[in-house]
This record gives C-alpha cells, structure tokens and sequence, in this order.
C-alpha cells in the first residue's frame, strides 16, 4: 500500500471518529417568562389553596421547581437589574425603583447581551427590565418596540357624556415629550391610585397589553431562525393594577374567596423600623373601604390571567421546531403580600415579600440523564434569582461572566435536594435593611441595628420573633456574618434623554 492510500484511509476513517463528529449539535436556545409581582399563589408552590393555574402546574411537570427562590431586592427595578445583570445591589448600587440602572452601569453587559455577543438572537416583549428603562443595545428587537417595551394598557377614566367610569387605553410611549413613559398617578373613583386598584376589565384577552407581548413571542417561535435565540417575555400582572377580563374574576367568586392568614398582633414584636415598612402601605384603606376580599379575587384573577398567557406561549414552543432543544426559565421579580403583617405590595423583607417563583426547564439530553430523572421534581434548597445567569451561561456553553454574585443551579438541576448545597441568600431593601436566609432560618437586620429572626420550619408565616430571645444568640451571630461588608454608594439619576440614546450621543451608550 502506497503513501497516498494510507493517507486516504486515515482521512477516512479519522475523520468518522469523536476527533471529528460528522455532526455539530446546535446551541440551545433559550425562553425566560418574567412573571410581574407574583409570590407562590401558584399550584406547584401552594402557597393560596384557590389558586388556579394549569399552566405553570403541567410545567412543574416537566421542569425542576425551586420552593425557596429569593429576589435581591424586594422592588422591580433593583431586582430585574441584579437578574439581567448577575450582580447584588450592593455591587451595582442600584438599590430603588426610580435609579436609572444604565446611568449607573453603562458598561455592564446584560443577560441578552452576554448571550448577542456569543452569536444569539435576541428579542424581547414587555416588562422584563424595569417600566421606562428598556435597554435597547440587549436587544435585536423587542415588542412594541426598542424603546417602548409595554404595550398600551387600559386604565379607568370618566365619561364626560355619562359621568361613567370606562376604560381606555394608556399611551405608555417613551418620547421626548413624556420621558418617563406611564404614570398612574390620578385618583380612581375608589378615592385611592389607579396604580392600586382591581376591577374587571369589558374587553376579552386578546385586546390586552399582555397578550399582545405573548402573542409577539409566540410569532419568533414559529419564523425560523438563522442562528440561536433568546427569548424573553415579561407578563405584566399580577402587578397592579389588577385588571383583567371579566372571565377570570368569574372563576373566583367573591364570597367564597379567602383570604390569607394574619393575625391582628402579628406586628407587636416586630423593630420600629419593619414597622413603618408595613404602616407605610395601604392596609388601612383597604381594610375600611372593605375591599380586602376584593384585592385577593383580584390577585388570583390576575394570576389566573398570567397563567393562561404562559401556556399560550408553552403551547407554541411545543408545537414548534424549538421544542426539544429550548431551556425554560419562568421566574417571577419577588413577591407580594396582601395584608399579612398589615402590609400590602413588596418594599419588605419578610418571607412572603422576597420569595419567589422559580422553575427551570432543560432541553433534552443537555445534563444528561441525571437531570432528566430530575425533571418534576421540587428542590427545596435555597437559591437567589441571580442564579439565573450563571445556570444559563453553564448550561449553553458560553463563557463565563466574571464578578456574577449568584451560583449556577446546574448541580441541583441534576439533583434537586443536593444535601451539600447551603449558600445564604442575601436580600436589600433599599440600601441599608437586609435580609439572610439560609436553610430554615430567617434574618432580618434594618438600618438602625434592630432586627427580626424567624425559623421557618416552626413558623412559616412569622409570627414570632425570635431575634430578643437570648437563647438564638449563636444563630443570629451566624447569619449577620453573611451581611456584605463592602457597599456601593447610593447615587441619584436623572431621566434619559431617549433621543440622545438612538443617536449615539448619550455618554453612558458609547
């Protein structure tokens, strides 16, 4: 045999061995569904006995559901902006609602982007950074648009001709002449904020701002695509207002509807300062106008809706080409509390505040078989949101971000109730109140050095504050150990010029 043929059979038969695959398996793609305000009223979780949601519940099914997920933050804007960006709110010093995150970080590469730069498709639809702050160099399109990234909803008004209330919808356009987008700010007719109301809504789903970003998602899942995809759809409600069509308030019918377990003392052995947290919301007026029960058909109206639109989007990635070679990650930004410790909406740190949803599905044979006996399970270890980024950047092969505060999830992925997994979850509200929770205990330290320790496996509503009890010394040293030493300063923003931004001129762009 000559030279030549020898080198023709090495060619032949090298090039059919692993050195040389004869197939290069795509990049998985990836779907995140934000959920806005949701706590664990779902089935899987439990957490509300009338909560109907079919949807998430068959998702469970095929997905590991992680029971005790924390936010870093018990507002929008600090935790969306710890998710997307993998980083704390110490670390990035964006601690409240009104901070413009990309005046503080205008070099930070975001989720979307980290995975744009890896050769992705990105596209977006609703809230998934905070309201007037969309990001549009994350994206390669986004619904409605790069720079309005809500649909129009509708808010109540007065007829003029009837003295009626209806509904219209509201421009939410970002432009020059309103930068700040939305703002609910005027009296309703219950003499409170239509931003904190609930009310069924004359118009059927499909005419919803939710609906359509759904549906936007659902037409990328069905085009075909020259690349990978990563796709990401925030569903507005439950947030506030809670208004929904007429259909979903019907499935809960007032008087059966129940409300949430509270007890009128459950604020005497809470500091000062958690105190004014609770006293500072709306409990009060609810409570006298007689619309607790109300609030709570609301919220599970609201949820029910958000359900219904995630198994819209579920339907359509099944039915898809995309449909064995797509992570799913369906979270929710924190939670929510509707009278417990007399406290309504987030800006708290109490259980029921910063847990969240968190469920994480993986495409076939991507973690191997491991994870895929893995799938329906719950993992009841606790984990942060910011855990997110990590989890996906490991699962599609990217790179690595650097300085990321969360852990990848992939371990417990493969086994949910890993027995060695014990990292403390670090929770702020604002830039001085912190929460630590870390296996079945609890902490909460506010500002002025006062705090509150719960152990959630004797008392999972927390109703009795331990942290004055001499004999928990030892736990509470443990836990404020894991309180960041180190902390951004708190900065300021002021509103962006948008049309500074599409033209290149804004400096934090360049």
């Amino acid at each position: 045999m000559t030279l030549k043929n020898l080198l023709q059979l090495f060619l032949i038969f090298g090039m059919c061995s692993p050195l040389y695959p004869t197939e290069v398996k795509p990049k998985p793609n990836v779907l995140l569904i934000s959920l806005d305000d949701l706590n664990d009223w779902i089935e899987p979780l439990g957490g509300h006995s009338q909560a109907q949601t079919p949807n998430l519940a068959a998702f469970a099914e095929e997905a590991v559901t992680f029971s005790r997920a924390y936010c870093a933050s018990p507002s929008c804007n600090p935790s969306r902006t710890a998710i997307m960006t993998g980083k704390a709110p110490n670390v990035t010093g964006v601690y409240t609602n009104p901070q413009i995150w990309r005046h503080i970080l205008p070099n930070e590469i975001t989720l979307p982007e980290h995975f744009q730069k890896a050769g992705y498709w990105t596209g977006g639809a609703g809230k998934i950074y905070h309201n007037n702050m969309p990001d549009p160099r994350s994206w390669n399109d986004y619904y409605p648009s790069l720079l309005q990234h809500f649909p129009y909803y509708y808010l109540p008004d007065i007829d003029t001709a009837t003295g009626q209330t209806v509904f219209r919808k509201q421009d939410n356009e970002i432009r020059e002449d309103n930068p700040k987008g939305l703002t609910m700010t005027m009296p309703n007719f219950k003499g409170m904020y239509i931003a904190f109301d609930w009310a069924p809504l004359p118009y059927p789903t499909e005419e919803t701002g939710d609906y359509e970003s759904a549906n936007w998602i659902i037409e990328q899942l069905v085009r075909k695509h020259d690349k990978p995809f990563f796709l990401a759809c925030g569903i507005y409600r439950p947030h506030l207002p809670l208004y929904v069509p007429q259909k979903y308030f019907d499935r809960f019918p007032l008087d059966e509807v129940r409300l949430p377990d509270c007890i009128i003392e459950d604020l005497d052995d809470v500091p000062a300062a958690g105190r004014k947290l609770a006293r500072r919301r709306y409990h009060h007026n609810v409570t006298k106008a007689g619309e607790w029960r109300r609030a709570v058909q609301g919220y599970l109206a609201a949820i029910n809706y958000a359900d219904d639109l995630t198994g819209m989007i579920l339907d359509a990635l099944a039915d898809s080409a995309y449909a064995n070679n797509t992570a799913v990650v369906i979270y929710s930004d924190h939670g929510w509390q509707l009278g417990e410790k007399q406290h309504w909406q987030k800006f708290a740190l109490w259980e029921n505040v910063i847990k969240s949803v968190l469920m994480i599905k993986t495409p076939d044979g991507m973690l191997g078989t491991s994870a895929e006996k893995a799938r329906g399970s719950v993992s009841n270890r606790n984990v942060s949101l910011m855990d997110i980024f990590p989890t996906l950047t490991e699962m599609c092969g990217l790179q690595e971000k650097q300085g990321l505060s969360g852990h990848s999830l992939i371990p417990l992925l493969k086994n949910p109730n890993k027995s060695d997994w014990s990292h403390p979850i670090v929770t702020l509200e604002g830039w001085e109140h912190y929460s630590i929770r870390q296996d079945d205990w609890h902490y909460i330290e506010y500002g002025d050095g006062t705090a509150e320790l719960y152990n959630l496996a004797k008392d999972p509503e927390e109703w009795r504050n331990l942290a004055g009890d001499s004999q928990y010394t030892k736990e509470v040293d443990a836990l404020r150990r894991h309180i960041p030493q180190q902390q951004k300063k708190h900065i300021k923003t002021k509103p962006i010029r948008w049309a500074e931004v599409l033209s290149g001129a804004t400096q934090f762009y360049e």
